[in-house]
């Protein structure tokens, strides 16, 4: 039965619907330039909120909107926290000394052992 309901048909290659009694969004075109030279126009829906930024569709990098200005970040780079800097929170550079030389006292008097890998 299925043989006979797709006869005739490229699975995928038409659609059976048609564009009938259907009104589309007013558009607008809106242009792009790209830091390589490139300019390209977008279609957008009148009412839709236009970016400043779009990939450009021929080497992907950033364009921005003709005549907008480059917006400022939304948040700021946040600082990668390094285990020092952790550790640096927790205890001051005097107290890391007491507890270095305490532990090599312990390691050359033979009381910390070493673990073998």
């Amino acid at each position: 039965m299925a043989d006979r309901a797709l006869r005739g048909m490229k699975i995928g290659a038409y659609s059976m619907e048609s564009e009938e009694g259907v009104e589309f969004a007013e558009r607008v075109r809106i242009t792009f330039d790209c830091v390589d030279g490139h300019v390209f126009t977008v279609p957008f829906a009148v009412e839709a909120e236009i970016p400043a930024l779009w990939d450009c569709p021929e080497c992907g990098k950033e364009s921005l909107r003709r005549n907008a200005e480059r917006p400022e970040p939304t948040k700021p780079a946040r600082k990668v926290r390094t285990h020092w800097d952790m550790l640096l929170e927790r205890r001051s550079i005097e107290e890391l000394e007491v507890l270095l030389d305490e532990r090599l006292e312990l390691l050359r008097s033979g009381q910390l052992r070493r673990r073998s890998a």
